[in-house]
């Protein structure tokens, strides 16, 4: 999917990689791009137009919809990242409603429009959805239940034309993690990374070093496998 001309809406879009989605977006040719944030952007580009709209807020996530005309890319960028104790379950519940729930409602709300293009749901997840990270169980544990929604959807919306990716990164240079030394990719690669990934319809997007050196493991391999495996019984149920 190229973007030239098309309509796009990302999550998150104030910072990080939501920022340069939205930048790189633009660049590429979008006709529009609907920024979505708690508190609404002032955009210097008048192509981008900004939403309010907070993850957990269904009336938000409502309006937000019933403003969109058309849409051709949902991109699921927003999370939330904290080092919790996994006892503590209100920090569980948190992730969950952000990383999870919230990607949920969005994609439901914008479903119709999602199917009248053909387009595509994009969730930007970590490969801590693969790998937990133990100083971050909750989020690991969110994104994980993130990854399983985005293969669920996958194989759902198949037959209505909607493709749907998984963005799997490693360490990005974020506010989320920002403190930790280690080595980070910079938020403007992996968005290229990420559309480039989206051009060629690839259903999990290794966007950056770290995460690169998995795709072809993961791409043969038998998880990847298992998964087509299990999309086929989708079809089969209906035929019965």
């Amino acid at each position: 999917m190229t973007l030239t001309g098309k309509t796009i809406l990302v999550t998150g879009a104030n910072r990080g990689i939501g920022r340069a989605l939205v930048e790189e977006a633009l660049s590429r040719g979008a006709e529009r791009v609907y920024a979505g944030t708690r508190q609404a952007l002032n955009p210097t580009d008048e192509r981008v137009t900004p939403l309010v709209l907070d993850l957990t807020d269904a009336a938000q996530i409502n309006l937000a919809a019933e403003t969109v005309d058309s849409l051709d890319v949902l991109i699921n960028n927003a999370g939330v990242y904290g080092y919790e104790d996994l006892a503590d379950r209100a920090a569980l519940e948190q992730h969950l409603a952000v990383n999870l729930f919230g990607p949920y409602a969005v994609t439901q709300a914008f479903l119709p429009r999602l199917i009248e293009s053909q387009g595509a749901i994009v969730n930007v997840l970590s490969l801590a959805a693969v790998a937990a990270v133990p100083i971050s169980p909750a989020y690991s544990i969110s994104k994980a239940a993130a990854f399983s929604l985005t293969q669920s959807l996958r194989a759902t919306l198949a037959g209505q034309s909607v493709d749907v990716h998984a963005v799997l990164p490693g360490p990005v240079d974020t506010d989320m993690v920002r403190d930790l030394e280690i080595p980070k990719a910079s938020p403007q690669s992996v968005a290229r990374a990420i559309l480039d990934a989206l051009d060629k319809g690839e259903d999990e997007i290794f966007p950056d070093p770290f995460s690169r050196a998995l795709a072809d493991s993961w791409n043969s391999g038998a998880v990847k496998a298992l998964e087509r495996q299990n999309a086929a019984l989708l079809g089969a149920a209906r035929n019965q």
